[in-house]
């Protein structure tokens, strides 16, 4: 194999598997260390310089970091990275002082922001502090977007919502609430503005066209319901509740049911729990609450008497694997009795406000073309992020668009090509603080992850406002920061230092370390202490060692950052290194000594 290159950035990246599976590449096991250190203020604007908002999405977040988490192949539990991010944001002070700032002078420039969701936030967030002139159209009369409208006040509390997005509304946008774009061509012919960004999510919930749906005034659209309840025009439900699908807002349909009054409240799904949508912690909430999911049931038709909606029917369905793949044979009928049905079965885009004739194509599902690198639809100077640019995901992935689309709107806005994106960069720092003393807790902690407390069942559903998650105490928190295995801190191998002694070898306790000959990857795999058979972690090879000609290999995939290899080497040529991912932001490009080396030049 070829020598390692930990020189390019994206080596040690992908080591620290949290934040590569993060879409915004959250700096984790050092936020992580600074709540470990009581440097609340320190951790959240670390955090909040990717994730812009650490309270609401440390109450939210999909997660996408936890299940890559390397305490998940130690011990099946994931450090609980979400919570931490919340005990950072809970625990803060006044930070406003130490938050990005509108110069006093502009730059001359005016950018429309459609919708107040994540991902225009986060554009607002990043051009502000470059001299923009920021100008956000809601059709609703506060921001948020679905992070207000469709996510219950029991799990988002709307003072956390307010704070964090009061932080880039302050900075001086120009906010033009209940005033929805009815016309894009209206605004672009306008002239007024010198691009224009598109956020508005995907508002449209999907139908469930079969029999008796239009024939009772309780059946209703999932995030339509949610929406009302919001705004109270909804305060009631039927004592019998189905909610239809299982995703993430079928669970919170199900639990803002229950706290409506429904006292019978069912989830119906079409396949089997391994299948479901919704995340494994929202299906354990839903069922604390007494929701019962129910499988293998497909919606046939609602069932009425003398115009009353008293049930609905179902196919039942018997379901078994098959070389890993679901197979469904039907199995009858059944018809469960309801008073309310809400539908929860997806969410989809709607553009009636986007003409078909000002250059913006459109795909075969009728979204607008969307580059997926510069975020500009075919029409230049017009962007999109967010649901409404590639359907549904989460909150973070959104934050991720808003910062790239903020990048080449503010290229775009300076006559450079879109398409020039700002390379990462990386720096490397010893931790090593003497012989054998680092600055990093590299002792592994076989404490349990710690479990969220809820508030009392009864007392939670006094009233639909009542945050059910408590966070975590001081006292969790300190025991889970150290259940972080630091993944930052990398083992860096000097092969010109390297005796061939052995020692590192003798002391792995993962026998991650291998000294052997050099040959071709799936060999290389097969040769080692511990052969490496998960592939998606690439291994470590060095150069040929001086003595023997031979390399050294490491599998990242088991390296527990224990430093013990550091600790015994006589040459120093290992040491514990923390790399730090820089990333640039639009405007800010990460400094050019951080920037890997550039290529040679090919041999003419």
């Amino acid at each position: 194999m070829q020598r390692t290159d930990v020189d390019k950035p994206d080596y040690y990246h992908q080591v620290v598997d949290c934040q590569w599976a993060c879409p915004a590449h959250t700096n984790v096991p050092e936020y992580i260390r600074l709540i470990a250190q009581g440097r609340f203020d320190d951790s959240y604007m670390l955090n909040r310089e990717s994730n812009v908002f650490p309270g609401i999405l440390g109450r939210t977040c999909d997660r996408p970091c936890e299940p890559a988490c390397r305490r998940v192949r130690v011990e099946g539990k994931p450090v609980a990275i979400c919570r931490l991010k919340r005990v950072a944001a809970d625990n803060k002070s006044d930070i406003r002082n130490r938050l990005p700032k509108a110069p006093k002078k502009k730059n001359g420039k005016k950018i429309a922001l459609i919708g107040a969701g994540p991902a225009s936030l986060t554009v607002a967030n990043d051009l502000i502090p470059l001299g923009y002139d920021v100008t956000l159209f809601e059709a609703l009369p506060l921001p948020g977007g679905l992070m207000r409208i469709n996510i219950p006040a029991f799990r988002l509390p709307a003072e956390v919502l307010d704070e964090e997005i009061a932080y880039i509304i302050d900075m001086g946008v120009k906010v033009l609430y209940d005033t929805p774009i009815k016309s894009l061509k209206k605004l672009l012919d306008s002239k007024e503005f010198d691009a224009v960004f598109v956020g508005t999510g995907a508002p449209k919930g999907r139908e469930l066209d079969i029999p008796g749906r239009h024939d009772s005034d309780q059946v209703f659209i999932g995030i339509e319901w949610l929406e009302s309840i919001h705004f109270e025009h909804v305060d009631s439900v039927g004592e019998r509740v189905l909610i239809i699908g299982v995703g993430n807002t079928a669970m919170d349909c199900c639990r803002s049911a229950k706290r409506l009054g429904a006292k019978d409240v069912k989830v119906v799904a079409r396949k089997t729990r391994k299948y479901f949508k919704a995340s494994p912690w929202e299906l354990e909430d839903a069922e604390e609450e007494h929701v019962e999911i129910l499988e293998n049931l497909s919606p046939v038709q609602f069932v009425l008497e003398n115009s009353t909606l008293v049930g609905m029917e179902f196919e039942k369905f018997t379901s078994v694997e098959i070389d890993g793949k679901l197979v469904q044979e039907p199995a009858g009928h059944v018809v469960i009795p309801c008073d309310t049905v809400i539908v929860a079965i997806g969410q989809e885009n709607a553009f009636p406000w986007i003409e078909r004739d000002i250059g913006i194509e459109f795909n075969k599902w009728d979204m607008p073309e969307v580059d997926e690198t510069t975020f500009m639809y075919t029409r230049e100077g017009v962007f999109s992020g967010g649901d409404a640019a590639f359907g549904p995901k989460n909150i973070i992935w959104a934050v991720e668009h808003g910062h790239q689309a903020a990048i080449s709107i503010h290229n775009y806005c300076n006559g450079k090509s879109v398409d020039d994106r700002l390379p990462q960069g990386q720096t490397l720092s010893s931790t090593s603080m003497g012989l054998h003393e680092w600055s990093y807790s590299n002792d592994y902690d076989p404490a349990k992850r710690q479990k969220m407390t809820h508030i009392e069942m009864p007392e939670r559903f006094l009233k639909m406002t009542i945050e059910v998650e408590e966070g975590f105490t001081m006292e969790q928190a300190k025991v889970e920061v150290e259940r972080c295995m630091n993944c930052d801190i990398q083992t860096h191998f000097t092969e010109s230092l390297c005796i061939e002694c052995d020692a590192c070898i003798d002391v792995c306790p993962t026998d991650c370390l291998t000294i052997t000959n050099n040959g071709d990857e799936t060999d290389l795999r097969s040769r080692l202490i511990a052969p490496a058979d998960v592939h998606d972690q690439p291994l470590f090879v060095s150069g040929a060692l001086k003595q023997t000609g031979r390399v050294m290999v490491k599998d990242e995939n088991i390296c527990l950052h224990c430093g013990l290899c550091a600790d015994r080497c006589p040459t120093h040529a290992f040491d514990m290194r923390k790399s730090i991912l820089q990333l640039p932001y639009a405007g800010q490009p990460v400094p050019e000594k951080t920037l890997p080396a550039a290529e040679p030049a090919p041999a003419k």
